[in-house]
């Protein structure tokens, strides 16, 4: 594709195959991937590992400060992976315990800012695709190309189920299916940055599509705005 840069911003369901779809989608562009949900991921996985109060909004303001993200690029392969005060922490951000907690920590408001804020700085460049539940709403609102992604319940808990299975991580199906309808619900209904299609998304259902169509999709609409 051409020199022009562009910010690809991806939104929508957990499950859905955002991730995946943004890694392998920045991978053949050339771009930076950003996760979103990876950096809220990672302060829960602080809060946690720190037995950090949360609640108390004044020592997590504290905290905040004392917390580092970075995306750096895997040699091996060519992926970009998140590490908190300079520790590779890919793996460890998928636990079951982050996973429970997550969406509370999304909630809160400080916490959302000091991470929009830190998104902003990355994408100030452009030439990214950044993956989320609010990165159209929230931290891209004037994004070139915007994407809304979505797909079954039970097809998304398959999945999600699989990657727990390759962490070596022991939850059933139908416990994965609760977190993800738990999740939903949350993420919807939050007070602040609630999940939502904006009007100028592109709606992808990745319910019965690969996941090379799927970028084959967002590669042939971002094709279309950078020429």
């Amino acid at each position: 594709m051409r020199n022009k840069k562009i910010i690809i911003a991806i939104d929508g369901l957990s499950g859905s195959g955002k991730s995946s779809t943004a890694k392998l989608l920045a991978k053949e562009m050339n771009y930076k991937y950003l996760d979103s949900g990876a950096m809220y991921r990672a302060v829960t996985l602080y809060i946690i590992e720190n037995s950090i109060d949360y609640k108390n909004l004044k020592k997590l303001k504290i905290i905040l400060n004392k917390i580092r993200l970075e995306f750096i690029k895997n040699n091996a392969s060519g992926s970009y992976q998140i590490y908190l005060n300079n520790e590779n922490v890919h793996k460890k951000i998928r636990s079951k315990k982050v996973s429970e907690l997550v969406s509370e920590i999304s909630k809160i408001s400080i916490i959302r800012k000091k991470l929009v804020q830190m998104q902003r700085i990355i994408g100030d460049k452009k030439g990214i695709v950044m993956e989320g539940r609010d990165i159209a709403t929230v931290v891209f609102p004037n994004a070139e190309l915007k994407i809304f992604m979505q797909a079954d319940l039970n097809i998304r808990a398959k999945r999600r189920f699989k990657e727990f299975e390759k962490l070596g991580k022991k939850i059933t199906l139908e416990e994965v299916k609760l977190n993800l309808i738990d999740r939903d619900d949350k993420d919807s209904n939050r007070e602040d940055s609630p999940l939502k299609v904006t009007s100028d998304s592109l709606i992808l259902d990745t319910t019965s599509i690969s996941l090379e169509d799927q970028i084959e999709f967002i590669k042939k609409e971002a094709k279309k705005i950078i020429n």
